[in-house]
């Protein structure tokens, strides 16, 4: 029953995932559509980011009175209604209003499972966890690219992401009664530990708010290429939309497959190596974008940067209970979550005004920038559970 549950939470990831990819994918055929400035795409993004910073920030009380597989259902139909409703959106305004539950219900989801895992599985369950998000993320671009110049355009291809999302959404109602019989006694022993605390107090944990860098930079840059990538090869690479949505699959199946490897060496590894190498990775993929080359080798520059970039949010997330200690896990936690999407809001936005003002030859310049910002952070924040884990000794 344990493994069917782990089944369940992972097919809950991919309805994470598969919103995430859709809207930034689309968006050069949105914009056309609509007839606006390709730097609108930040009235929608920044929707999102604010629903889901919100529901981040106060999830740990949400999840503590209804727990996490009532929240998780509830929100994946949150963000169906809010595919749905995108989908027969006319204009600018009413995608932005069904942005809103798609920022809700993301946020509340990706706290109460992020949080879930790293109590009750390995690290490397938890990587496998993005993975199926990785799959998510890599599954919408590849419906768009086939719909985008058909009859039914990107709207097609948010009507398949709906019903697919539909399809999540009742499979995870009918697996509430699972969540009951798995570990319940685990579950509420560790639900009667948890200490509530205040955002400052939170805040004034050692290491915690180094930790929300390295969330926010890596979130950040993921972000950028999620929602600028495709606008990047449009306009900077003199791509077409639709082979644009194709080349940034490159970026979507390395995700997927840096999550699946580091969940693979996650049993011989420690989480804090496998992000070692995956900044590594991270910083040879930008070298590689930064150079004047073809769009095709570009595709190879954004796969890089999912493979190294894709696996540090899961390891992030894995060593949380390990930093901070798990009766505060899920305020820790939360609080993460909402710096990564505070880099969700604010890096996309930024990019897209610089874009707009001086081109999107910007955007590797940009992501190395946040790239630089995450390894000050993880330096710090190394240096100092070092200290407290000494003292503490």
């Amino acid at each position: 029953m344990s493994t069917v549950l782990l089944i369940i939470i992972f097919i809950a990831y991919i309805g994470l995932g598969i919103p995430d990819s859709l809207f930034g994918t689309a968006w050069p055929a949105i914009y056309n559509e609509f007839n606006l400035p390709f730097s609108f795409a930040a009235f929608v993004n920044v929707i999102i980011s604010c629903g889901a910073i919100a529901s981040s920030i106060f999830s740990a009380k949400i999840i503590n009175r209804f727990g996490t597989p009532k929240v998780c259902a509830f929100s994946t139909a949150m963000t169906a209604a809010g595919l749905l409703g995108c989908s027969l959106s006319g204009n600018l305004l009413f995608m932005c209003f069904f942005a809103i539950p798609l920022g809700l219900g993301a946020g509340a989801i990706d706290t109460a499972l992020n949080n879930y895992v790293s109590l009750n599985y390995s690290a490397s369950q938890i990587s496998f966890l993005h993975c199926f998000y990785g799959v998510g993320i890599t599954v919408s671009p590849y419906i768009l690219s086939l719909l985008i110049d058909g009859k039914s355009g990107w709207r097609g291809g948010y009507r398949v992401a709906f019903a697919i999302q539909f399809a999540i959404t009742l499979i995870l109602f009918a697996a509430l009664p699972v969540w009951k019989k798995v570990n319940a006694h685990s579950e509420q022993t560790k639900e009667k530990k948890i200490k509530s605390l205040s955002l400052k107090e939170t805040a004034g944990i050692p290491g915690v708010k180094q930790m929300w860098c390295m969330f926010l930079s890596s979130c950040a840059i993921e972000w950028t290429c999620v929602n600028w990538g495709s606008t990047f090869l449009v306009e900077h690479k003199a791509l077409s939309a639709q082979q644009a949505a194709r080349m940034i699959m490159f970026y979507y199946i390395g995700v997927a497959l840096g999550r699946f490897l580091s969940g693979i060496l996650a049993s011989r590894l420690h989480s804090w190596q496998i992000i070692k190498i995956c900044q590594f990775i991270l910083a040879a993929a930008l070298v590689l974008l930064l150079l004047p080359i073809p769009s095709y080798i570009s595709a190879w520059g954004l796969f890089l940067i999912g493979l190294g970039n894709g696996p540090l949010f899961p390891n992030f997330s894995s060593i949380t209970p390990q930093n901070f200690g798990e009766e505060v896990s899920p305020f820790v936690m939360g609080t993460q979550i909402a710096a990564s999407n505070i880099g969700i809001l604010l890096a996309p936005l930024l990019c897209g005004i610089l874009g707009q003002l001086i081109g999107m030859r910007i955007f590797p310049y940009y992501l190395l920038a946040f790239y630089i910002f995450m390894l000050a952070a993880t330096v710090k924040v190394k240096k100092i559970l070092k200290e407290v884990h000494s003292h503490s000794c």
